[in-house]
């Protein structure tokens, strides 16, 4: 009985100083052990590991100094993708380059509470904060010498291993991943990751957030605004939730930003500022950014292109190919309308993201070959590959690596630092969502948009693109709009509504823009694939707990 815990890091192995000499016409790259050659080609600089164990793309900065990049690692275990991380070697001296690669860290930690019931059966729930495993399982536990066994009360999951009486070792063999998972007891105060708080905190009490170097300014509630006692009494929910059972809201992070200040910055189980968290679909919303940003610098394509027409290299080679594929434009693409067989509510629709697997090498030329179920334009359909088919056009229009793209012209501006890009099998950005970032750049999202396209005093993206963005381009089948990428609703406190746009993301991934009231405000969580527990923080939290907290209507402070 009791609770139980396993936290494990399952890579990279390659991570730290990666140095980089010049010889006598020969480079060498060193890092975690390895060294290697290095391949320097004009501006292009590359090291690439044995066995797949990561690789460095980068090329000289503008000054001829230093050496900008990504460091490519290996899949993840967790999500099965490779992500690419943004690295920089500066001058150590005479013919020698030093930079620091800090790789996404794939961790997986598992908490397992067994409890007696009263009729004498041992029952057991599994809490998973990274991929939320087990989250609307419960379990009956049994023992036969030390083999033991849960059993899914549906009976659909089976997880089996040993118990170790003597070493306080209970090892069970997790069912997808295929691997052992060794748990030690746990008390209070060392599950970190099962409880919102460790260790528990009482009564919470406010702290405005610290002021650092990654452009945010902090402010107090009372210095824009808004009313502390609503604001506390939601974080103290959040503290007080136990965990148990039953399926509950997974909060893991909470900021408010209002008058462009940063207010309120809470993380929980086992999160903190500087721990990235996966955005999943919410990163939809920087593809439409991607795209308006070409635009405002040219790119040669508009709107209304049509998408057939920037994929030169399948010139007959795209199947199915009828009247209505050749009209679907880039807007169609943005408002997920573009009538191509792609649902991803639905498992059998041949565009699922589900089925955007290794064995698919190009992810493009997959979408663009989908069937077409109806004229584009004509109803809204929520497919990751409509917008991922966004990134092919963005790459043959600016001729660069996204990666590349998204660094210069929005993780730099944006002051961002510590992301990590996940990359399809072709080695390009995926843009169907799973960006890792830190909260705390993410929420610059919602604020570059409230500010009309600028983030401290610097425009990213034109005031024109942003009003397009967010406003109603097409309607879903359940009567929700959508803009360019951005979702939008309406909220009601009192007697007022409010109109509100968002970045939305599975499992509670929230970036959520007030513009009457000049607030943005995100959550993360893990409620994965239980919307009816994430959308109430939408529905519920913020109106009742966030939006009533403003004690004036001034958008300027």
């Amino acid at each position: 009985m009791g609770t139980w815990g396993s936290e494990q890091v399952l890579g990279p192995q390659v991570q730290g100083e990666l140095t980089l000499v010049r010889g006598e016409g020969t480079w060498r790259a060193r890092i975690s052990g390895f060294e290697v050659p290095a391949r320097v080609s004009g501006k292009q600089v590359s090291v690439v590991l044995p066995g797949g164990q990561g690789e460095l793309r980068g090329a000289w900065a503008g000054d001829g100094q230093a050496i900008t990049g990504h460091w490519i690692q290996p899949r993840l275990w967790m999500s099965g993708m490779k992500f690419a991380t943004p690295v920089v070697l500066r001058p150590l001296g005479a013919d020698v380059w030093r930079g620091q690669v800090a790789p996404l860290v794939d961790r997986y930690s598992l908490y397992l509470v067994v409890q007696k019931q009263p009729d004498g059966a041992v029952s057991a729930f599994i809490r998973n904060p990274e991929r939320s495993f087990g989250s609307r399982l419960t379990f009956q536990v049994s023992l036969q010498g030390n083999a033991v066994r849960l059993t899914s009360t549906s009976g659909k999951v089976n997880i089996e291993g040993t118990f170790d009486a003597r070493e306080g070792l209970l090892s069970l063999r997790h069912p997808s991943l295929g691997m052992t998972f060794d748990f030690t007891r746990r008390d209070r105060n060392q599950a970190v990751g099962l409880y919102s708080r460790t260790p528990a905190t009482g009564a919470y009490v406010y702290q405005r957030p610290i002021q650092e170097d990654d452009g945010w300014s902090t402010a107090s509630l009372a210095e824009v605004g808004l009313d502390a006692k609503p604001i506390r009494q939601l974080v103290q929910r959040i503290l007080d939730q136990e965990p148990g059972p039953e399926p509950a809201p997974a909060i893991q992070g909470l900021l408010i930003a209002r008058h462009g200040k940063l207010v309120v910055e809470e993380y929980y189980q086992g999160f903190d500022k500087e721990r990235p968290h996966d955005l999943r679909s919410a990163a939809k919303s920087y593809a439409s950014l991607l795209i308006g940003i070409a635009l405002d610098q040219g790119a040669a394509f508009t709107v209304d292109t049509p998408v057939v027409s920037m994929f030169p290299e399948y010139k007959g080679r795209i199947a199915n190919l009828d009247a209505r594929k050749r009209k679907l434009t880039v807007a169609h693409l943005m408002t997920m309308s573009p009538g191509l067989a792609c649902d991803d509510d639905d498992p059998d629709s041949p565009g699922n993201e589900d089925r955007l697997e290794d064995d698919v090498p190009d992810w493009y030329k997959y979408t663009l070959d989908l069937p077409m179920t109806r004229a584009p334009g004509l109803g809204a359909v929520y497919c990751s590959a409509n917008i991922n088919l966004l990134g092919g056009v963005l790459r043959n229009a600016t001729r660069m690596w996204i990666p590349e793209f998204f660094e210069k012209y929005v993780a730099t501006p944006l002051q961002m630092r510590g992301h990590h890009i996940n990359l399809m099998p072709s080695g390009e950005q995926y843009l169907g969502g799973g960006i890792y970032m830190r909260p705390r750049d993410a929420l610059k999202l919602g604020q570059l948009y409230l500010a009309r396209g600028v983030w401290n005093g610097r425009r990213v993206v034109s005031q024109g693109w942003v009003e397009r963005s967010t406003a109603n381009q097409a309607t879903m089948g359940d009567g929700r709009t959508y803009g360019y990428t951005w979702w939008r609703h309406e909220l009601r406190v009192g007697d007022k509504v409010y109109a509100q746009y968002e970045a939305s993301g599975n499992g509670g991934q929230l970036v959520m823009v007030v513009p009457e009231l000049d607030l943005v405000v995100m959550f993360t969580a893990a409620n994965y694939n239980h919307v009816a527990l994430w959308r109430k923080f939408r529905e519920d939290l913020l109106p009742r707990f966030i939006l009533s907290a403003v004690s004036d209507d001034r958008v300027t402070p």
